[in-house]
């Protein structure tokens, strides 16, 4: 049996967090010719290709895609082995304050069963939720936040992650709207008015990208700062919102999108210097465990 180098791990998990050699070098500390090799060695040691042009950015294979549900847990789980012993952590006696940085769809989704678990696990604790007007590495650098939760992208080279989940965008209506009868084709899709979730106020995105390549145009009607505020829109009209499937709330409906966009990776992000802070890496898991715990049944419905 041919010895296995654990690094090679890491470089899958930087790939397939940035879909870039270049920004997975850089977020590894390596060249980016060693990151090359890295993707070498692993096409031979995987018997397939892993990432595939497609224009000017890689994509990842069906088999990567399989494999980037086991690598983050894999990662973790041989970090705890090789890490030094310690006392063991008794959450009951922690006694400060755990920070974290979410957009609010992840804080209307998770913040209620997140402080439960943390009040019945470690009373002392407390959680301080800050808001998440921009995408930025200021606050983990500055120690302004211990964890924050959103897409990797080109945040920083040496922030850590862990992916928490995959979601797909989806078109959110109120019931009883009419574009629900019927097969919702690309063209009925573009003829409704849309309201827009935008930090940025951009008005277009890779939905409108899509819709252009059939000679479709959406008309877009109103752009808000975030999810929340386009649901609530869409909620009391016949607009429709384009939102993260996990964002969904009960009391309105789900229509697919009949253009392909790129789903997202949302992951949690920490700053290195906290990682064998034991207290830290407990809370890590702890939201690790809640979040995934609070996506299993929007995954079921996805794959229904």
């Amino acid at each position: 049996m041919s010895e296995t180098d654990l690094n090679l791990l890491r470089a899958l998990d930087a790939l397939l967090e940035t879909g870039s050699v270049t920004r997975a070098a850089a977020r590894s500390g390596l060249s980016v010719s060693a990151m090359s090799r890295a993707l070498s060695r692993l096409r031979t040691a995987t018997g397939d290709p892993l990432f595939v042009r497609a224009g000017g950015r890689l994509v990842p294979t069906p088999h990567a895609l399989a494999l980037a549900e086991r690598v983050p847990d894999l990662l973790a789980r041989a970090e705890a082995v090789l890490a030094p012993a310690e006392a063991a952590l008794a959450p009951s006696a922690i006694d400060r304050t755990f920070t974290l940085r979410a957009g609010e769809g992840y804080v209307r989704r998770f913040a209620a069963p997140l402080l439960a678990e943390l009040h019945q696990a470690a009373p002392l604790a407390r959680l301080r939720i800050l808001a998440k007007p921009a995408k930025e590495a200021a606050p983990l650098r500055a120690a302004e936040a211990d964890l924050e939760i959103g897409v990797l992208g080109d945040f920083a080279p040496e922030v850590r992650a862990r992916v928490l989940f995959r979601d797909r965008f989806v078109a959110a209506v109120r019931h009883g709207h009419p574009l629900l009868p019927g097969p919702v084709t690309a063209a009925r899709f573009a003829a409704c008015l849309h309201v827009v979730a935008s930090r940025r106020g951009a008005v277009s995105g890779p939905v409108d990208d899509a819709l252009a390549e059939l000679g479709l145009v959406r008309r877009v009607l109103a752009v808000v700062p975030g999810f929340p505020d386009a649901l609530e829109i869409a909620r009391t009209s016949d607009l429709l919102a384009q939102v993260p499937s996990s964002v969904l709330p009960p009391d309105m409906a789900e229509i697919a999108l009949p253009v392909a966009v790129p789903g997202i990776t949302v992951s949690a992000l920490w700053h290195p210097r906290l990682d064998a802070d034991p207290a830290q890496r407990w809370f890590r898991e702890l939201v690790f465990g809640v979040t995934r715990a609070g996506m299993k049944p929007a995954a079921s419905r996805a794959g229904a």
